[in-house]
């Protein structure tokens, strides 16, 4: 490709983007217009509800404020909450990764592995995260062990089961030209069955993060004493209805913005699948 035609190519998608991004704003826009012109003195619904320019000025207080405020006690917090479930849902994300995605081979890929322990594992999934809020706490107590811990078991659910259906769906024919051609079954794993399962381990890998952001809410609403969870019950408490709003909007952008990780990552490893017609 000359670099005249890569910089058309460029140029193209910068465009497709930009307006995708138009596209998606839309929305948005108009609903916080309509939101904002319904208000009378600032408020909705007899004064419980702010309106979105009150929102704003809570939050940046809340980010930029000076800390140690009396009158407001989440002045300058918002960076520390932030920080704080960001790193939870990491770790515990991360954890899940690594018990779900080889769970989930080898019970797609192995009859005894699905036979010793799927059974289980569709026994304890119907459990809601909820349910296991008691025993976190009394297991681990008022720590961010408990909020990890929630975070690794529901995003380990939609992992594993995503990547024991993409195992299992991997193209018959390409295991047995792998094996035709000398493959090991070790090989037919590794080089076959993982690439394969590769678009099914990144929906369950989507579905999975979006549930870690939603434990560790719940998790630092009840069992920690810091994060955004946290302060979105605090907040609530005390009336501070427009820390509240800012809170829920924070989580919905750490939300979609990990997601377009997750996404970037995919498109990277899975270029393979564009590149053959496949996407």
């Amino acid at each position: 490709m000359t670099a005249r035609r890569a910089s058309g190519l460029w140029t193209a998608v910068r465009g497709f983007n930009l307006r995708r991004t138009l596209v998606a704003l839309i929305l948005p826009i108009a609903v916080l217009v309509i939101w904002q012109a319904s208000g009378t003195n600032g408020s909705l619904f007899g004064g419980v509800l702010p309106t979105p320019d009150r929102v704003w000025k809570g939050w940046q207080t809340w980010a930029f404020g000076a800390s140690g405020m009396g009158l407001n006690p989440y002045s300058g917090t918002w960076w520390d909450s932030l920080s704080f479930s960001t790193i939870r849902v990491a770790q515990g994300f991360a954890l899940a990764i690594v018990v779900a995605i080889p769970t989930g081979i080898f019970i797609g890929w192995s009859r005894l592995a699905a036979e010793a322990v799927d059974p289980t594992i569709q026994l304890l999934r119907p459990v809601p995260i909820t349910a296991w809020l008691p025993f976190s706490i009394a297991v681990f107590g008022i720590s961010s062990f408990g909020a990890i811990f929630l975070i690794a078991l529901g995003a380990f659910y939609p992992i594993v089961i995503n990547t024991t259906q993409g195992a299992r769906n991997v193209e018959k024919n390409l295991v047995r030209a792998a094996r035709m051609l000398g493959a090991n079954r070790r090989d037919v794993l590794l080089k076959v069955v993982v690439p394969s399962a590769l678009p099914s381990i990144f929906t369950g890998l989507r579905i999975g993060l979006g549930i870690g952001w939603t434990a560790v809410i719940v998790a630092e609403m009840v069992a920690v004493k810091s994060g955004l969870g946290y302060v979105l019950w605090d907040a609530y408490y005390v009336g501070r209805m427009d820390v509240v709003i800012a809170d829920m909007a924070t989580i919905g952008l750490m939300g979609l913005l990990s997601d377009r990780i997750i996404l970037i990552i995919e498109h990277r490893l899975l270029a393979w699948q564009a590149a053959g017609g496949t996407r």
